[in-house]
């Protein structure tokens, strides 16, 4: 953000007619890492004219952008507040965002739309681990909040091709991967997936376990289908998300581990029995 505050300052500084690097040092933000002197030795040198008229053709276009991207944040607000609320805020109100962000997104929308994603879904999907405003957006305007369209989960994470599709050929399967989709919940899910790689969450230590059994792309599907059920649930039977401590879902998985093990044991016809270290020693 400072760079992004020093940087604007200095080209339009710039392009009204100021070249003293010193001068335009001084624009710095308190918060940008590079001191004056450094900022200063960077911006010596020769600015000719049609350099000056291409930053100046630039710069108008970025303002442009930027005025037509408040216009959509300001349409999207406006078609947010059309939806009838599932609950009144005042009697449930919006918990506190479990993971604050240290720096602000700079895609995020200029006000804080998360209220109204919370009444318009009845549920503060928020809460789930890799999952953000713009993402949760991206999904509810793909999928509704309406989930009884599809009778089961499977249905719904089939819809939005998170499930393995198994190709046959005399009753044996060739080949499995997820069909093609241009859903752009599918690619939220995905993108939410992958960023959960260093969260010290039970999530995440989901997606790294997949990612070394499976490899990443796999532990991306795996991840997005995992996150695509939690919302399910969620919207289907409105009811908040609660998180698993990641110890406890790592013992979970130990747990179920033993379990299929002995199961196989069972099937071999041995009995398994199960030692502990400190047991043993």
């Amino acid at each position: 953000m400072s760079l992004r505050v020093t940087g604007l300052r200095i080209i339009r500084d710039i392009l009204s007619g100021q070249h003293d690097p010193k001068e335009l040092a001084k624009h710095r933000d308190h918060r940008c890492r590079k001191n004056e002197k450094e900022i200063a030795k960077s911006l010596e040198g020769d600015y000719r004219e049609e350099l000056l008229f291409t930053l100046r053709q630039t710069v108008e276009l970025y303002d442009l952008y930027t005025e037509k991207l408040r216009a959509c944040d300001g349409e999207i607000e406006r078609q947010l507040a059309c939806f009838d609320p599932k609950i009144d805020i005042n009697e449930q109100p919006l918990l506190p965002a479990t993971r604050p962000p240290a720096i602000r997104p700079k895609n995020d929308p200029p006000s804080d739309i998360r209220p109204a994603l919370y009444q318009m879904a009845g549920v503060d999907l928020t809460q789930i681990d890799g999952l953000n405003i713009l993402s949760i957006q991206s999904i509810l305007s793909e999928i509704g909040t309406d989930m009884s369209k599809w009778p089961t989960v499977k249905h719904f994470t089939s819809w939005l091709g998170l499930c393995p599709q198994n190709q046959k050929t005399g009753g044996k399967i060739i080949r499995t991967r997820t069909k093609k989709t241009d859903s752009r919940a599918n690619l939220a899910f995905r993108q939410a997936a992958a960023s959960l790689g260093r969260s010290q969450t039970a999530l995440g230590s989901f997606y790294r376990r997949m990612k070394t059994k499976l490899g990443t792309p796999k532990a991306v599907v795996a991840t997005a289908h995992k996150l695509a059920r939690i919302v399910y649930h969620m919207l289907r039977h409105q009811v908040s998300f609660s998180a698993i401590p990641p110890e406890q879902e790592d013992e979970r998985y130990h747990q179920r581990l033993l379990h299929n093990l002995q199961r196989k044991a069972q099937k071999l016809g041995a009995k398994l029995i199960l030692e502990t270290q400190s047991d043993s020693a």
